[in-house]
């Protein structure tokens, strides 16, 4: 189900990565798969197309000429995978192709739509003199069938031998080689890189109803920077002390640490989510961190993270200790001028706890 989207207004951080340069040791080696073999990993489940990446997009008469080119003996480009720890082949480059692939192998064309139906998958915008117009797979003659289950396509492997304890390098080359239509926005390639049950949580935390009313947006923003906010908020309340810019490289590191993970923090979180944004709807101003106008992350970050991290311990003046700290020139500096610097972020935070807890 295809959930209805709107854009959310972000002012955007100057998050300068130019001076940071991240090494990697990457090994990447071919593989020539046969197509039927291709198929088989993936009823197994040893090939994974990224939640969140881009729905199947390709019309029929597309895919029909890429089955037409392997019956006769086109090249077709590879694609390309990252193999994770699992031994799993994580689709970076080729989901339209495989697709297509798997798809026509099974008979019908697409997933199913509202009413649980498929369309049958016969080879489509051929020339009616074409020896394959309007067959489908059960249709093709044994040695056609053979032909097509027995041809190769080539894979581009991609593993990180190292860092070991920074795999973030996925991040990277899913963002460079991804060339689907639109590219994927940064927290658009986490939800495909890093998926897991950490980004579901988030995702499930991002239809709370506190959370949409302070965001001012009832629909889910379409490219999943609403879900980037909390998994800001998540990574500053908990990480502050190991922050370091770009905020985007940041992000993708406890996106990735926390993978897998429900309980402990991802726990205490969730619950302290809850309880915070009902708080910051019941006492701040509606969108309280859009006050210049777009949402300022910056702001958004410090405020929301000092509230959450003291929940059971607020001030009974908090909304005006807010109101005042808007009217804050530090504090308008400290939102405005190098926001992701590591020194600044630190120093914000410490500015906001003060000024919202002890003061």
């Amino acid at each position: 189900m295809t959930l209805d989207t709107e854009i959310l207004d972000i002012e955007r951080e100057q998050d300068d990565d130019s001076d940071v340069l991240i090494e990697y040791d990457i090994t990447s080696y071919p593989s020539d798969f046969t197509l039927s073999g291709l198929a088989k990993m993936w009823k197994d489940g040893d090939i994974a197309i990224p939640d969140y990446q881009r729905e199947f997009v390709w019309s029929i008469k597309q895919s029909s000429l890429l089955i037409e080119s392997f019956l006769i003996g086109l090249p077709v480009p590879p694609v390309f995978f990252y193999v994770d720890d699992f031994n799993k082949n994580l689709v970076i480059d080729g989901q339209q192709r495989l697709l297509s692939i798997f798809f026509f192998f099974e008979g019908y064309f697409g997933y199913e739509n509202e009413k649980g139906k498929r369309q049958t998958f016969r080879l489509t915008g051929l020339s009616e003199k074409n020896p394959y117009y309007n067959k489908r797979f059960i249709d093709l003659d044994e040695k056609d069938r053979r032909k097509l289950e027995t041809s190769v396509l080539r894979a581009i492997n991609i593993r990180q031998l190292s860092p070991k304890e920074q795999t973030t390098s996925v991040y990277h080359i899913f963002e460079r080689l991804n060339t689907g239509g639109t590219p994927l926005k940064p927290q658009e390639i986490r939800n495909c890189v890093f998926r897991g049950e950490f980004l579901n949580k988030l995702r499930e935390l991002n239809e709370n109803k506190h959370w949409r009313s302070i965001l001012g947006k009832k629909l889910i923003d379409k490219h999943q920077n609403d879900v980037e906010l909390i998994l800001r908020a998540f990574g500053l309340c908990y990480h502050l002390s190991e922050y370091d810019k770009p905020m985007k490289e940041f992000l993708s590191k406890v996106a990735k640490r926390y993978q897998n993970q429900t309980s402990g923090k991802v726990e205490t979180f969730a619950h302290d989510f809850l309880k915070t944004t009902q708080i910051i709807n019941e006492k701040l101003r509606p969108k309280p961190f859009s006050v210049r106008g777009p949402l300022n992350t910056s702001l958004f970050d410090s405020i929301f993270c000092t509230v959450l991290n003291s929940v059971n311990n607020l001030p009974n003046d908090l909304s005006d200790r807010y109101e005042q700290l808007l009217n804050d020139e530090t504090f308008f500096e400290y939102t405005t001028l190098a926001t992701t610097d590591a020194k600044i972020v630190k120093e914000r935070f410490a500015y906001v706890k003060n000024f919202l807890i002890n003061k």
